[in-house]
């Protein structure tokens, strides 16, 4: 057992860089390294996120998500892992991983972590070990809401060929 240290930087459009190096047990989860992430930064737990294992131009592969989002699909198909169930060691396979963490879908915050040593004392559990620049309160980055919103072709009211708009719910010409 050893100690893995992760740099986990803040991918933001500001200029300030923001990171924190954090030291975890490499037989620890992804669960309790993306609980050490959002403590770091003072970010809420309470969101869904997915860590996806890298390589060196920042690809997203395998996911690891939060929680299990399979529904009953194919067994045979490839299932994300669940952070929980994932150990960490299990994932390392360059001595400087990368990892991608998104952080609350609406927002999109991405964390780009990078393993950057081994320390022989294995923690008994995740610490900060290092903080550099401010972290931005979570709910300053707005949700992309435009995403959630249903496009029309057009703002008028369509009708249909008979001349009848298509989403009219008026009941005012009947009596009830």
């Amino acid at each position: 057992m050893a100690g893995l240290k992760f740099r986990v930087l803040l991918d933001s459009k500001d200029k300030n860089e923001v990171f924190r190096d954090i030291l975890i047990s490499d037989s620890d989860n992804f669960e309790s390294l993306y609980r050490a992430i959002v403590d770091a930064y003072q970010f809420s737990n309470d969101q869904m996120a997915s860590f996806y294992m890298s390589n060196d131009n920042w690809d997203k592969g395998h996911e690891i998500s939060l929680f299990d989002m399979s529904f009953g699909e194919d067994q045979d198909s490839i299932q994300p892992g669940v952070m929980s169930t994932s150990i960490i060691r299990n994932f390392i396979q360059d001595g400087d991983q990368k990892i991608i963490l998104v952080h609350d879908f609406m927002r999109m915050w991405i964390f780009l972590i990078e393993l950057i040593g081994f320390e022989e004392a294995t923690p008994d559990r995740p610490k900060t070990i290092l903080t550099v620049g401010n972290a931005p309160a979570e709910s300053s980055k707005p949700a992309d809401d435009e995403n959630l919103q249903f496009e029309t072709e057009s703002d008028e009211e369509e009708q249909d060929e008979f001349g009848f708009d298509e989403f009219d719910d008026s009941y005012d010409q009947y009596d009830f």
